[in-house]
């Protein structure tokens, strides 16, 4: 007897799909609800009809998308979808060749080896806003801005990637998801896109 294979298109939806990109202020959860004290997305967001596609780490900033629609919920943070993600990354210290090409080639964690990603310098983005508090620097060590793309999303895959290349993340700032870009947004602010897939 053959299985029938889920068909995920099968699924109701809704009548009229939303998508909201947010800029995630650093310290805020990306979820809804928190412990009491919490910044969570409900600060920040005046929907209570969407949800978050992929997560973003508390001490992680940036775009954060948001719908109402489950098949496209997936699409966008599923792994087998490989939707490209692009972190600006500062680092401390000045990479070598031999750490980018690690970091792009794949480096193995404790939960596998990551695919191989796009790596490089670039310079610090332009109009960033200040992050408060502000990054901790340390006059003797110099640091670095990284351009880092990745088509899945184990948890705190770029951090430990830069960590296991000896590039400890400073700041990580996620600025695109699939078609989707900050594009002007200062934390906190959001706006409503159509989804395009």
């Amino acid at each position: 007897m053959q299985r029938k294979r889920k068909n995920h298109s099968s699924r109701p939806r809704p009548a009229n799909p939303k998508l909201v990109l947010l800029n995630k202020p650093f310290g805020v959860l990306s979820q809804f609800t928190g412990e009491p004290g919490d910044a969570t997305l409900k600060d920040w967001v005046p929907f209570n009809d969407v949800y978050p596609a992929g997560r973003l780490d508390k001490d992680s900033e940036g775009l954060m998308l948001l719908t109402n629609d489950g098949v496209y919920q997936a699409r966008l943070s599923n792994p087998k979808y490989k939707v490209w993600k692009t972190y600006w990354v500062q680092v401390e210290g000045e990479p070598t060749s031999e750490q980018l090409t690690q970091l792009q080639q794949g480096v193995e964690l404790n939960d596998g080896m990551t695919r191989p990603a796009e790596a490089f310098v670039m310079a610090e983005p332009m109009n960033l806003w200040p992050r408060n508090p502000p990054v901790r620097e340390r006059k003797s060590v110099p640091d670095t801005w990284l351009c880092i793309k990745i088509r899945e999303g184990k948890n705190r895959q770029v951090r430990r990637m830069t960590a296991h290349a000896g590039l400890p993340t400073l700041r990580l700032i996620r600025a695109q998801i699939g078609p989707y870009k900050l594009a002007g947004l200062q934390p906190g602010e959001w706006r409503e896109e159509p989804p395009v897939w």
